[in-house]
């Protein structure tokens, strides 16, 4: 029985080095090569495009953080001001801004 024990023992060993061996040997073939560098890759592109994510969600965040603040310190409310040029048609941000100020164009 003991024998028996081993000698599976020994075959699985032999499975697994065997299959270890096969798949450094794929790595280093030009396909396996290409393999790897295409998954780093697109690892890398949704590494870069979850940073882009985060990056406009704290520009996000910080903009309305500025409008509150300008809201809060000349009473002039910033993105109603912006809303309000939108739904009137105004071209340019700068024609809505000077109409909103009170300033003849």
């Amino acid at each position: 029985m003991r024998r028996l024990f081993w000698l599976g023992l020994g075959a699985a060993a032999g499975v697994m080095a065997t299959r270890r061996a096969n798949r450094a040997v794929r790595h280093l073939t030009p396909g396996g090569f290409a393999d790897d560098v295409s998954e780093a890759l697109r690892e890398l592109a949704g590494a870069i495009g979850s940073f882009g994510a985060d990056v406009r969600a704290g520009m996000a965040e910080r903009e309305l953080e500025l409008q509150r603040l300008v809201d809060e310190r000349t009473g002039i409310p910033v993105g109603a001001r912006r809303d309000r040029a939108v739904a009137d048609g105004v071209a340019s941000y700068g024609a809505a801004t000077a109409r909103a100020r009170g300033v003849a164009s």
